[in-house]
């Protein structure tokens, strides 16, 4: 090999980890672009609001937004409207998924590779398609603009589903066998053998089904009517009459008060998150 070659090879694999970070930092500043500016503009005053050029550090800091918020809207009882049906929602698909999961992994049962495929299949259909159907069970039941209307149908869940029987796949066998050969039944070596063994796993599902219906919109707004059973992302729709004095600081105050919750949650999850993902997605 040449010295050309030797130096040129050299070159390029001395710029390839700096080019690599380049690209992440592209990606990060277009992710995290829209988040910094909208915390910017919540602390600014409304004549600071559309400055141009726009400020990155408002001038003269503000939380007057902030309380203009709480002012306008209930915070207190949409966010606790929200959690609720957020952490009822996030247990019951831990539950759901979990037993879903050991069953497709574990047990043997008629058609089930189909029924499998059927659950998976549900995962390409979108919820505008199935939300009025829903809501003519729940109005039968008696169950719209309650926050049970809300709860109860997000329990099932296929990618829940799909990602627990991944797990189960992975653990060994011969530990159901070993229980087995001691008398446990089915029940007792999902409940005492293989469902602590993929806490990391039910931890994701909590986590992701929190994060998504912490934020959810389309179907509150379908089925809730009274204001008393509005969750957050529902209640913050009532800010956008300050639109039109100029005041998008009282609005992306109330966005920022929205995103704390979820990227708490974020934050304390990323961890099992990522390394759950990661090993369901190799196990096999």
């Amino acid at each position: 090999m040449s010295q050309a070659t030797l130096s040129l090879s050299r070159a390029r694999y001395s710029l390839g980890p700096w080019a690599r970070i380049a690209g992440l930092a592209v990606c990060a500043l277009l992710t995290l672009g829209p988040v910094i500016w909208t915390v910017s503009t919540s602390l600014r005053t409304p004549a600071d609001s559309f400055n141009l050029p726009p400020q990155i550090i408002p001038t003269h800091p503000s939380t007057a937004a902030y309380h203009g918020v709480f002012d306008q809207i209930d915070v207190w009882l949409l966010a606790l409207n929200s959690t609720l049906v957020t952490a009822l929602i996030a247990v019951g698909q831990m539950i759901t998924a979990g037993l879903a999961g050991y069953a497709f992994a574990r047990l043997d049962f008629r058609f089930k590779k189909p029924l499998f495929g059927l659950v998976l299949a549900t995962m390409m259909v979108p919820l505008q398609v199935t939300i009025v159907p829903v809501f003519l069970v729940l109005k039968s039941m008696g169950l719209t603009d309650t926050l049970l209307g809300l709860i109860i149908p997000a329990f099932p869940t296929a990618f829940g589903t799909f990602l627990m029987r991944q797990y189960f796949l992975g653990m060994p066998k011969d530990l159901g066998e070993a229980a087995m050969l001691d008398g446990a039944g089915p029940w007792r070596i999902f409940r005492s053998v293989y469902a602590p063994l993929a806490t990391p796993g039910l931890a994701i599902v909590g986590v992701l089904a929190f994060n998504y219906h912490w934020n959810e919109f389309f179907r509150p707004l379908i089925l809730e009517t009274s204001g008393q059973n509005y969750t957050l992302p529902l209640g913050l729709v009532s800010l956008q009459g300050n639109l039109g004095t100029g005041s998008i600081s009282v609005v992306l105050a109330g966005v920022v008060l929205s995103m704390l919750p979820a990227v708490a949650v974020f934050l304390v999850g990323q961890r099992p998150l990522r390394e759950g993902i990661t090993s369901a997605g190799v196990n096999r």
